[in-house]
Parts: C-alpha cells; structure tokens; sequence
C-alpha cells in the first residue's frame, strides 16, 4: 500500500537545462552570419536555464526594490536598494555583452549574436533585461553628441558592472536609462512640459518631473525636455563630477503588475545638470534612435516568454498523464501545443531576421528599411502575443500552472509589458502607418522581402497580393491600422518560414495565420497539421 505522502504522476522541476537548445534559434544564428556565436550561445543559454540563475530571478522578484529617499539625519538620498540577485544577473548580462558591446564588435552578425543570446538569457530574469535593453539602445542617440560619445560611449559595453553611484569618469562601466513620458501626455510626449535653460559653462539646468522612468539607478538619463527651441534631447548623470548628486529626485516607486524585480518610479528635476545630445528642438527625433532598438529588445523579450512558457508546458505534457496516457500523447493536447509552437517558431525566425538587418543596416539602403519597418510590424504583433500564449501555455498545467512556484504566474504577469514599453498597440500600429508615409521606400523593401518567399505557398501567395494594396489605402486607413500591421507581421513570419523553416511548421502557419484554417483559441489547427514534426522544434532533454 502506497503512503499518503508519496508523490505520483506530478512533474518534476524544470531546471538545469540549456535554453539555447532551440533549434529556430540556432538555425536564425548561423543564417545570420553569426556562427561564431554558437558556444556562446550554449553558454548562455546553459546558465541561463540552470537552478543557480532560475533562482537568482525568483528572488531578485520576491524581495521588490525599496527606495530611502532620506538617510538617517535628513539628507536626500534618492537611492534604490536590489536584492543582490538583481545585482548578480546584471553583472552577468553585462559579462555576456548583452549590453552595448554589439556596436564595438567588428565581427559580422555581432547585433544577431547579441539578440540571440537576450533571447536565451532573459528567460532566466527579464526585469533587469530593461535597463540593459536601454543602454544596447543608446549608442546611435549619444553619437549625436560626439563628445560624449567619446568619453562614455565604450563603458556602456564594457563587461563591468557597478552598482555603486559615483561619477561617470569614475566608473569601469555605465548604465543608461531614458526618461520620455510625463504624467499629463504620455505617450505624447511633445506634451512634456519639463523646461531646460541653458547655463553659461554650456550645459543646462532642468525643472519638471518625468512619471515613468525605468531603472532609476542608471548612471545617467537620455532625457527630453522643453527648451526655447521645442524639445531637446539631454543627458543627465546621477552624479555630478565633484562627486554630489544630480538634482534628480526618486518620488516613489511605481506599483505594477509584474516586473517587479525592476524598479520604475517617479521623478522630479531639481536644477538637475544636464548636457545637450544632438540640436536643440530635434530631441524627439533625436531620442528615436535610442527606442528604435529597444523595440528589438521588447520583441526578444516577448519572444522570450512564448519559448519559456511553452518549454515548460511541453515539459509538463510529457511526464502528466491522465486517462491513460500522457498529456503530450492526447491529441487535443497535440493541437495546442503544436499552435503554441508555430506562434514561437515564427517569433524567433522574425526576431532573428532583424538581428541580422540591424547588422546590415548602415551598408544596406534596403536592410535598413527592413529592420525599420519590419522591426515596427514585429514589435506590435509579437508583443502582442506573448499574454495569450503565456496564458494558454499556463492553462495546459492546469492549476499546478495557476500556482506561484510553478513560476508561471509571474510569467504571465510579464507578458503584457513589452506591449505597452514605447506606447501601447494603437501607438505602434500608427508608428508603422507614419513611417509608410514618410518613407515609401521603406514598403518598397519591406514588400521586396516577402515576396522572395512567393510561388512557395499559395495562401501566402494571396497574402502578399492583398498586402500589397493595403497600406496604401487611404480610406479608413487609421482605423484599420492594426488589422493592416497584424497583416504585415504575419505575412513577414510567414515569407521566412516558407523559405527557411520546415515544411511541416511553414505549411501549418500559413494555412493557420494566412490561410483561415484556424479558430479563435490555441489548439484549432486543421486535422492535416503534422503535428509530431511541429514538436520535434521543441527539443527533447528538457526533463530536468
């Protein structure tokens, strides 16, 4: 007779397991031209998936960020105290380059390496990902004041980390941060009404607030501010040269539903020092650059959750049974895992792809409007996706999965951000509409990279030629702004599954996305799906 205490038929601990071994992953790195990469990469996603890293983000989330505004006798202090663990995955993001070194790395396929190793390592701890996704996206802004370039620029890749606020000249390495949004615009952000005024040693003195600003304890801040010429792009350090602190003031920290591992707050400009990035009046433009990449970052992230929670729900199929069988075995069960998968699959290869556009870019006309227009496209859709795929891929754990050691309800409380980091859906939809209007040339190539998957597949065929028409269309064309850019997105997958994937998952996808053989849930894919080959792209050896 069994004991009341034996455990039977639950799942062990998904732990201890290479991330990297994704094959969409691998096969996008070579594709790339980032081969080189690959022990790298295994590296990366070894630590990445191992007990030590899985619980450095467990705790670095449970123990929040705390801010002492004042110290013992009064003084200001501003200073956000991190659970060490929050420290630790810092220093190993940076340690692995996952900060600005991709722009220091003559190496082809340096920005593909990069994306593909933030995609492996933010499944450990994505919170921390944000101010590292900053200071990655930051070089092409701070290069338009190229004397601070020149002092700063190479500690932001440098693999140092320090926590400790002093001086910029007095760091080994440097985080950077980006205060855009105030509480009376948003998203709008030629709304702020923060002012700077020039000082007569050249720099400025900045008065306002900013309401979300990420990783408050980031060395400096790429910051816009009202000045008499409209909004102007500023740097701003937390510590002066003489070693006092900035007129930056923490007010609070905000509240949010789930990266809570990194702290976002409130702030006010007390007289802060700021130095002039780029020309006076141009600072939307300016700072563009600067979330032109982290939108690369919000899509590895979000492609980042998908995999994480679909690993740990085909792990969970393969060792639950019920009725009989094991879960991975049901064929409705199949059904959902094998669409969970496409949605993945399709994911990767397009951040994948824009990895390497980004290593293309500044030699190629038409890569550069690649990576800026399918960049836009993707960042809308896949960050769209990551909630209800993460929310589907927790219902196949059923309640074990509704559990917080499961460690999918954090998860799933992640999942929204990216979609709304740099303005939520309507705000990047339209984006994608502005850049068709401003630059046509940039569709031109967008459409000239799809159509190389065409005569491969006949529904993406269709697609393409509807596509083709749509946003150009100039009735209703803002009200239908996100059907247009789902399109878009979906079309980009779909050309390179068709022309780098395998069949199985490439012919699934069209005829589920294009091809309208597809319900409204996950797991409402046509009988003919093969679903056995689709799940081989989810390795085996995931058994902890």
């Amino acid at each position: 007779m069994r004991s009341g205490y034996e455990v039977i038929n639950q799942v062990p601990e998904l732990v201890d397991y290479d991330v990297s071994a994704d094959p969409a992953l691998r096969e996008g790195l070579v594709r790339e031209g980032a081969g080189w990469a690959l022990d790298d990469l295994t590296e990366v996603g070894r630590h990445a998936g191992s007990r030590e890293a899985q619980e450095w983000g467990r705790l670095a989330n449970e123990h929040e960020p705390v801010l002492h505004r004042y110290d013992a006798v009064g003084n200001r202090r501003d200073e956000v105290e991190y659970h060490p663990h929050y420290h630790a995955l810092m220093r190993k993001a940076c340690e692995y380059g996952l900060n600005a070194a991709p722009w220091f790395d003559d190496r082809p396929g340096a920005h593909a390496a990069r994306t593909a190793k933030a995609f492996a390592w933010g499944q450990a701890e994505s919170g921390h990902m944000c101010p590292v996704g900053m200071t990655y996206g930051a070089v092409p802004t701070l290069r338009h004041a190229p004397g601070l370039a020149a002092s700063y620029e190479r500690r932001l890749a440098a693999p140092h980390y320090d926590p400790v606020l002093r001086p910029l000249d007095d760091k080994p390495g440097l985080v950077l941060g980006m205060s855009m949004t105030e509480r009376q615009g948003g998203s709008d952000v030629r709304a702020n009404i923060s002012h700077a005024r020039p000082r007569p040693d050249g720099t400025y003195e900045v008065f306002g607030h900013k309401w979300f600003t990420s990783a408050p304890m980031s060395d400096a801040f790429l910051t816009l501010v009202q000045t008499e010429s409209g909004i102007t792009c500023l740097l701003l350090p937390r510590v002066l040269p003489d070693g006092t602190r900035n007129g930056i003031r923490v007010e609070q920290l905000k509240d949010k539903l789930g990266n809570r591992s990194n702290a976002s707050s409130e702030i006010e400009y007390h007289g802060a020092v700021g130095h002039l990035v780029g020309e006076e009046g141009r600072g939307v433009r300016t700072i563009m650059e600067m979330v032109n990449f982290t939108r690369l970052n919000c899509t590895v992230l979000s492609s980042a959750f998908m995999r994480k929670a679909l690993v740990r729900a085909v792990h969970h199929a393969k060792h639950r049974q019920a009725f009989g069988k094991h879960l991975i075995d049901q064929p409705l069960m199949r059904n959902v895992l094998a669409d969970l998968t496409l949605e993945s699959e399709a994911a990767v290869f397009a951040l994948m792809r824009l990895g390497g556009a980004t290593d293309r870019a500044a030699a190629s006309e038409s890569e550069s409007h690649v990576r800026r227009l399918g960049l836009a496209v993707t960042k809308y859709w896949v960050c769209k996706r990551a909630a209800p795929v993460v929310g589907e891929a927790l219902e196949c754990l059923g309640g074990n999965g509704y559990i917080e050691t499961s460690g999918m309800p954090r998860l799933y409380r992640e999942a929204p951000l990216q979609s709304i980091w740099e303005g939520a859906g309507n705000v990047a939809a339209l984006d994608v509409l502005r850049a068709v209007r401003k630059q046509p040339e940039a569709l031109d190539s967008f459409l000239a990279e799809v159509r190389l998957g065409e005569g491969a597949d006949r529904q993406l065929d269709a697609a393409v030629a509807e596509l083709k028409k749509d946003p150009r269309d100039a009735d209703h064309l803002e009200f239908q702004a996100r059907r247009i850019v789902e399109r878009m997105a979906l079309v980009f997958q779909a050309s390179l599954l068709v022309r780098h994937g395998t069949p199985e998952v490439a012919d699934a996808f069209t005829a589920s996305r294009l091809g309208g053989a597809w319900g409204i849930a996950f797991g409402t894919l046509p009988p003919q799906v093969d679903t056995a080959a689709i799940l081989t792209r989810v390795p085996a050896g995931l058994e902890g």
